[in-house]
């Protein structure tokens, strides 16, 4: 059994259990969750553009973001140990806020368009000044973001990592990006419409889609 393992979450336990998953279960730690990266995760990780990231705060409140850049944007110090940068953004810092209350974060990464296979992995992570992270981490990618400096690094220590299954991961082709459309509201007004300046609310409400047909974002 790989070490980091007892195996899983109370609440894990509690429903294998209930469920009669226990050995699958055990299987599964004992097989696939690892307490560092393995040379192919770290090769995975290397040639991703996009991850999820799950944060939350000291009073367990969850939050999820989205974060992508060329491949390597998120990068392999060791087994143990991954980084990525993060910029300017609204100003709302909620996953970095959550860091600095509760350090344990969540990471998943997708690969929808080769091996349609997903890698999770858990640790802890800190914030660290782009001046603290360079010196200390020689060799990290500079000019990620043309122009733009890191605002800091999300400094992680992996704990254990694991693979999502590739069902029902949907394939994608990466492709050039369609120019703007003039009707598609600004991101902050697209969930929010301006009603408090008489601006009625963005678009018509799509008609239902009869019972069956496929959504019209779906794989085929």
């Amino acid at each position: 059994m790989n070490d980091i393992h007892e195996s899983g979450s109370v609440g894990e336990r509690r429903l294998q259990q209930l469920l009669g998953t226990a050995e699958q279960a055990e299987n599964f730690y004992d097989r696939q969750v690892q307490s560092r990266l393995t040379g192919r995760m770290a090769g995975f990780v290397a040639r991703q553009t996009m991850m999820f990231l799950s944060t939350a705060d000291a009073g367990g409140a969850c939050d999820i973001t989205f974060r992508a850049g060329p491949p390597g944007f998120v990068t392999v110090l060791d087994d143990r140990t991954l980084t990525y940068p993060e910029y300017r953004g609204n100003g709302v810092l909620a996953s970095a806020g959550n860091i600095t209350e509760n350090p344990h974060v969540g990471l998943l990464f997708v690969d929808f368009t080769h091996d349609h296979v997903g890698l999770h992995v858990n640790g802890t992570a800190r914030l660290r000044a782009d001046e603290e992270q360079r010196p200390a981490c020689p060799g990290l990618p500079v000019d990620t973001a043309p122009g733009r400096r890191p605002e800091f690094w999300v400094h992680i220590t992996v704990e254990e990592a694991y693979v999502h299954c590739s069902k029902h991961i949907p394939h994608l082709e990466p492709a050039p990006r369609p120019r703007q459309r003039t009707d598609r509201p600004r991101d902050g007004e697209y969930f929010v419409a301006p009603e408090r300046l008489g601006a009625p609310a963005y678009g018509p409400v799509p008609p239902a889609r009869p019972s069956g047909a496929p959504h019209p974002g779906a794989p085929v």
